[in-house]
């Protein structure tokens, strides 16, 4: 049985890597991120992009597959995409 676990992007990466680093130590097949602009519980804490934090932990990371739960393309210009 494969296993997957969320991991919100509210860490400063200098905690954010030993996050990614852990799930991929607890032998999670796959870690993924939300890509919303907040989330209601954490409106007043950092909240990073997911596309960033993703390449951070994919950086980090040697086998964890890594990916979104969605990904909003509205909120975005074309040019950064």
């Amino acid at each position: 049985m494969r296993l997957s676990t969320v991991i919100l992007p509210i860490h400063r990466w200098s905690e954010g890597r030993q996050v990614w680093r852990r799930a991929e130590e607890l032998g999670f097949h796959a870690a993924y991120t939300y890509d919303h602009l907040s989330w209601r519980s954490f409106r007043e804490e950092p909240w990073f992009g997911s596309v960033p934090t993703l390449t951070a932990a994919a950086g980090a990371t040697e086998r964890i597959r890594l990916g979104t739960l969605v990904t909003s393309v509205n909120p975005f210009s074309c040019i950064t995409c």
